[in-house]
């Protein structure tokens, strides 16, 4: 029996959205991935390094995909149930899991690390990130790029035309500039996304938070009735989204 519009939102609901594992999606939505790998850049990075920190590490399901750490290893987070699940799947691999509120300072001294990295932070303190690198050593990070997955933040708010230009790449790079450090490396990607029910839509905007602020299932009933009339009618909702990859270093 297929499921009903109610039965959709009871599961998208219902679903656990801690940390940043989207298995819960598989059969309810895809997203290609760049094709420049980054969890495999950064576990080879990691290998190398001697003192590393992973910025807005969420449950660390990214990070742990390393085979290797450095003697020390550290990562943040700020979200409470995002804390827990990062230090119960990073600790038993020797990476400290720190709780910081993503505003600077970082808590951490001058020139600690040789590595910083970062998976999509919803916050970029490049003054920090400089301040924290040792000489020589190198941020290195996947950002999700300018007005990503736009379709479905403006199916719910309607046009954000001030909003598009955010977290551009070269507005980033510039700012990295300004704190001091060199761009190595910076390449860019738009992917595609098919959201095939409003079970995965109601999952994605209760998970990430800043797409549709204040989003509740109730308070935006109409707009997923009427997503799921689309979906019935024509297939899959189709979105975009950015990512950029980003190497800035420490001269």
């Amino acid at each position: 029996m297929a499921e009903t519009f109610d039965d959709l939102i009871a599961l998208g609901e219902t679903a656990d959205v801690t940390g940043w594992d989207f298995s819960w999606l598989d059969g309810r939505a895809t997203e290609e991935r760049p094709a420049w790998g980054y969890a495999g850049q950064l576990a080879g990075r990691l290998a190398t390094a001697s003192a590393s920190l992973d910025i807005q590490t969420g449950g660390g399901e990214v990070l742990a995909q390393a085979r290797t750490f450095p003697p020390v290893a550290v990562a943040t987070e700020s979200w409470p149930p995002n804390v827990a699940k990062a230090t119960r799947l990073l600790h038993p691999r020797g990476v400290v899991v720190v709780a910081d509120q993503d505003e600077p300072p970082l808590p951490f001294a001058d020139g600690a690390f040789d590595l910083v990295t970062s998976r999509h932070p919803a916050t970029i303190h490049w003054e920090e990130i400089a301040r924290v690198l040792r000489p020589g050593g190198s941020y290195f990070a996947q950002h999700v790029g300018p007005a990503s997955v736009f379709e479905l933040i403006e199916f719910f708010l309607g046009p954000q035309p001030e909003a598009r230009r955010g977290r551009h790449h070269d507005d980033e790079a510039a700012a990295a500039r300004a704190a001091g450090l060199e761009i190595a490396d910076l390449r860019t990607a738009r992917l595609r996304i098919e959201i095939r029910d409003v079970a995965a839509v109601v999952y994605l905007l209760r998970k990430v938070i800043w797409w549709v602020p204040g989003f509740t299932a109730d308070a935006y009933r109409d707009r997923l009735r009427r997503l799921h009339e689309l979906i019935q009618a024509e297939g899959p909702f189709i979105a975009h989204s950015t990512r950029h990859l980003i190497e800035a270093r420490k001269a």
